[in-house]
């Protein structure tokens, strides 16, 4: 998420009444979470697992609640106890939520199809061309191109699954990104697409998902992909073009599917897929090698009992 304008470390902790190290001069255009970070970017971190992760990534500054660490050259710390809490406040100052409380209608889009039961907040954008279906509903800074469909009961930019552990409950991180659907899209019935917390889920051009299809928050779908029912892809995760998943495929967070990569049904990938080639099982490794893999646990049984009767 971009801010109004640019800032210095030094006057923006000032701001926040915090003391800052490294370069006062550093340049704060915005504020990311770490898999969408840019240069330029806040970005907090609270656990020493990933101090190194923060403070070698792209971000300017860094909330961190250590004060003894190196700080890469040109770049700035903000310490603070409780990075996350700081990370939300920051986000809700320059994006304060609003509920959407007005509903654009069909008016608002003469060149589109929009059933009088979708409710459409008031920062959408829709392509000429497009249709909503009845039920829909698009929240948020949402933008959807031209000749796009989206059925019934849908849900497009509800907030991100995002969440801190305390001791005896779950604070949520605030998601003020949004979502980009691209041109032909076509969007089935009972989907979920989260907005980003910080940075954009986007949808690519000519690509197809089926009904009850959940997509995370700052995910990115490339072109042409083809998402059958029931797939859950995790927030942060990046399919390129030409990818498929067949129905009931998980998918974790953070993770890369190269084009025209295929994950075949019920399969759970838990890592990087390669592009062009065709998985399987959970968790998700090259079809074929599964298959064998699996072939050989059949006949582990027959083998034992060989073993078994050649020992007598």
């Amino acid at each position: 998420m971009k801010f109004d304008k640019r800032y210095k470390l030094d006057e923006f902790a000032k701001e926040l009444g915090l003391s800052f190290k490294g370069n006062a001069n550093a340049e704060i255009s915005g504020i990311n979470e770490i898999h969408r970070v840019e240069e330029g970017d806040i970005v907090f971190v609270d656990h020493p697992k990933y101090y190194q992760k923060a403070l070698n990534s792209a971000a300017t500054v860094v909330l961190i609640n250590k004060d003894d660490v190196e700080i890469p050259e040109g770049k700035g710390i903000i310490i603070h106890d409780d990075p996350f809490s700081l990370f939300n406040k920051i986000l809700r100052s320059h994006s304060p939520v609003e509920f959407p409380s007005t509903s654009k209608t069909a008016a608002d889009f003469p060149n589109c199809q929009i059933h009088p039961t979708a409710f459409i907040d008031k920062w959408v954008e829709i392509g000429e061309g497009s249709k909503i279906y009845p039920g829909v509903h698009i929240l948020g800074k949402v933008k959807i191109g031209k000749n796009v469909i989206i059925q019934s009961g849908t849900v497009i930019g509800s907030d991100g699954f995002y969440y801190k552990k305390r001791e005896k409950t779950f604070d949520r991180l605030g998601s003020e990104g949004s979502v980009e659907i691209e041109d032909g899209a076509e969007i089935g019935a009972n989907c979920t697409i989260d907005r980003g917390v910080t940075a954009v889920t986007k949808i690519g051009r000519n690509t197809v998902l089926d009904n009850m299809v959940q997509v995370g928050h700052d995910t990115v779908i490339g072109a042409q992909c083809l998402i059958a029912a029931q797939c859950g892809i995790a927030g942060c995760t990046t399919l390129e073009d030409k990818v498929t998943l067949w129905g009931q495929v998980g998918v974790s967070s953070g993770l890369t599917i190269g084009e025209g990569a295929v994950v075949h049904a019920t399969s759970g990938v838990d890592k990087n897929l390669e592009p062009g080639k065709v998985y399987f099982g959970a968790p998700a490794r090259e079809s074929r090698e599964k298959l064998k893999e699996m072939a050989t646990l059949r006949s582990l049984p027959q083998v034992l009992e060989k073993l078994k009767n050649n020992g007598k």
